[in-house]
């Protein structure tokens, strides 16, 4: 092995060093967790997966998670798509303000906005439901997915509206059918930014669901019993959370890679 190879290799084993070992701990039990060291399992189990996929509680969960999750990601860039277009394309007066307002929605954590949205969920009926927490999301999912679709359509020339309009095309035709084509690498960086933060996001899932709509991550923490916490329960449950973003990283890989080459991300 050249060893030019071999600072990456001993690199990427490190970063997938924690994965193997949550991987690990969740075909234990475990008494064989807090036992000692131990590389690989010495009593292979799958009963830790088979109490995640027979037990609502838990299956729920998951399905709970990834409606709202998709949910938010729908609804945040139905918002941002025209929104991205009109600062691209339009110059008008505060407009750089309004941007910059946006972008500062993203900054805020979410721990200052907990107490309002439970407040306001509860008063309208919406407590406790996915439509909750997939708008409470859209309040730093929007700002972020805006910012980075203004970036790829400030990139496509003007002239494509103009040659589209002088075609006979109308703007709902040549938004749809011509430039959200044209920057599917945009919409597909998007998609993929909100999704990973509304899929890790916890405190307002929490704050903002109870049962009907709790959320998996709000699950895991509720894994106490009277002998401790189920570490290989909760290990199984780590495993099963990383799948959806490693399938959502899987099909829009080459789009996060042209976003990083625009600098948009």
């Amino acid at each position: 092995m050249k060893p030019r190879y071999l600072v990456p290799i001993i690199y990427i084993l490190f970063l997938l060093l924690p994965i193997y070992w949550l991987i690990a701990m969740s075909f234990k039990t475990t008494n064989e967790i807090l036992g000692g060291f131990s590389l690989f399992p010495q009593n292979f189990t799958l009963d830790n997966y088979r109490t995640i996929f027979t037990e609502s509680v838990w299956y729920w969960g998951y399905f709970n998670s990834i409606l709202y999750v998709s949910l938010n990601t729908v609804i945040s860039l139905i918002a941002a798509l025209p929104a991205a277009y009109a600062f691209s394309r339009y110059s008008f007066i505060g407009d750089k303000h309004l941007f910059f307002w946006l972008l500062t929605n993203r900054m805020a954590p979410a721990a200052v906005f907990a107490l309002p949205f439970f407040q306001l969920y509860s008063s309208v009926g919406l407590f406790d439901t996915h439509l909750a927490v997939a708008l409470a999301h859209c309040l730093f999912n929007i700002p972020l997915a805006v910012w980075i679709l203004e970036g790829f359509m400030s990139s496509v020339p003007k002239e494509l509206d103009e040659t589209a309009y002088v075609d006979g095309y109308s703007f709902h035709r040549f938004f749809i059918t011509v430039f959200i084509p044209s920057i599917k690498a945009g919409v597909g960086v998007a998609a993929f930014f909100c999704f990973m933060f509304s899929w890790v996001e916890l405190l307002l899932a929490k704050t903002l669901t109870a049962v009907d709509a709790k959320p998996i991550a709000a699950t895991m923490t509720r894994t106490a019993s009277s002998a401790g916490y189920e570490l290989g329960l909760l290990a199984a449950a780590g495993v099963l959370t990383i799948i959806p973003g490693a399938i959502v990283i899987y099909f829009v890989r080459n789009y996060i890679a042209k976003g990083f080459a625009l600098g948009r991300v």
